[in-house]
């Protein structure tokens, strides 16, 4: 099939299974327009409420999201030969993969300023507030790196969760799974309590999406009725260093790093993947298409060995685009609320970008769901930035798509270098796609 129609074919499927929030988002548009021309008393407030609740839930459930996801990641990994065999090279090629992604969107995202776009419909107030935040943080921790390092590491775990510090939850937490996954079978209890935490968590996550159609449509229309249709515009810049940086990662990044780290051909690993990588497209969703995705690498070539253990961690710790997303959405909030960008601040966004991205779940919204984690690492919060939200959110199913698609395909990438390297591959089947089953066989 050609390269265009399967893209129309991913982006009808796309539309397919989320015409609910492409439809919040019209129905938001229209809303707006109107209420922009025509003053509805309370209306824009009740708007802004529904708007707020939604983000309110959705940094409800970060730190369990978080804790849970790192704990199941870490401690399936285990003390066992693979993690020997495999773990370690596959923790450098994702952190190769994941570094070039924040790199290239915070060069982009600072090359273009899309925040600056926006910059005149947040109020001087709201502004002022995050700037100041954001200063008294980095004053804290500008010339003082030793004591910002102590600050990664809680000397009370329990006060770390209490005040929300993520950065050193997530110290004290890997620390935490690496000891549950060398003490053996008796962490099971343990274990089984946050894969239950897990679980429900992503249960109360599907829930909050439910909402993510109103919420959405309370979103874009608080931001339509407040700043007209000008704010598509306006947007349009941020939409296209995204589309960018993806374009970038997805035909330059992953076709080095495969030329470098193994003999695989980019083109044909991505006719091997092509149905995984649609699908991720259309559902926007890396854990849903994680059994396509096994079964694409399986009967294409790649060992049951490599695909059993790569890409399920791939799945819950390695999403370069989400991190490449979360780096450009951070410097857009921070453009358009007028915070100075200097270099250390730009090395800890880029830094908290990796972590935030590697403890998101591989589900519609993760990516903005875990940049409360970035934020807070800033001194800030998601209620500081309430319009800016709105401007992320009025594109968010979009960007999400992309991303998603990111996500898995690197999970593929890193997963056919490891079995090139391992002798973990089939070369005649695949190089040689006429032979290929169907997936659904």
């Amino acid at each position: 099939m050609k390269l265009h129609m399967q893209i129309l074919i991913a982006l009808g499927l796309g539309i397919k299974r989320n015409w609910h929030i492409f439809s919040g988002i019209i129905l938001g548009i229209i809303v707006g327009i109107l209420l922009n021309k025509h003053h509805v008393p309370y209306a824009e407030h009740i708007l802004m409420f529904m708007g707020q609740v939604f983000i309110r839930l959705i940094q409800m459930v970060v730190m369990p999201l978080v804790v849970s996801a790192i704990i199941i990641g870490i401690t399936s990994v285990g003390d066992n030969e693979q993690l020997g065999k495999f773990g370690k090279k596959m923790v450098i090629y994702y952190g190769i993969i994941t570094s070039a992604a924040v790199a290239i969107g915070a060069a982009l995202a600072l090359f273009f300023k899309p925040g600056e776009g926006v910059s005149h419909y947040i109020m001087q107030n709201a502004a002022a507030d995050v700037q100041a935040s954001v200063a008294t943080a980095m004053a804290q921790q500008e010339g003082h790196i030793s004591h910002m390092i102590l600050d990664f590491i809680p000397n009370n775990p329990f006060s770390a969760f209490a005040h929300g510090n993520m950065v050193a939850i997530i110290v004290f937490v890997v620390i935490f799974a690496i000891a549950l996954a060398r003490v053996g079978d008796v962490n099971r209890p343990l274990v089984s309590f946050f894969e239950s935490v897990f679980a429900a968590t992503m249960k109360i996550t599907d829930w909050i999406m439910v909402l993510a159609a109103p919420g959405i449509f309370a979103l874009t229309a608080s931001a339509v009725s407040s700043f007209g249709t000008g704010i598509f515009s306006s947007i349009s810049k941020y939409l296209f260093v995204l589309m960018i940086g993806f374009a970038i990662q997805l035909f330059v990044v992953y076709p080095l790093f495969l030329k470098f780290f193994s003999k695989i051909s980019a083109v044909t690993l991505f006719s091997a993947v092509a149905e995984a990588m649609m699908v991720a497209f259309g559902t926007a969703s890396s854990s849903a298409t994680l059994p396509l995705t096994i079964a694409c690498c399986e009967k294409r070539g790649i060992s049951h060995k490599i695909c059993s253990f790569v890409l399920p961690l791939g799945a819950t710790l390695n999403m370069d685009g989400t991190a490449l997303l979360q780096v450009v959405a951070v410097i857009f909030l921070a453009q358009a609320y007028g915070v100075p960008l200097d270099l250390f601040f730009i090395i800890e966004i880029c830094v908290l970008a990796m972590i935030a991205s590697s403890t998101s779940a591989g589900i519609p919204g993760a990516a903005l769901i875990t940049l409360a984690l970035i934020l807070n690492g800033m001194g800030l919060s998601p209620e500081q930035l309430v319009a800016g939200f709105a401007f992320l959110f009025t594109i968010e199913r979009v960007t999400d798509m992309m991303r998603t698609l990111l996500n898995v395909t690197s999970d593929t990438v890193v997963a056919a270098a490891i079995a090139d390297n391992e002798g973990e591959i089939n070369y005649e089947l695949f190089n040689n796609p006429a032979n290929y089953e169907d997936i659904t066989s």
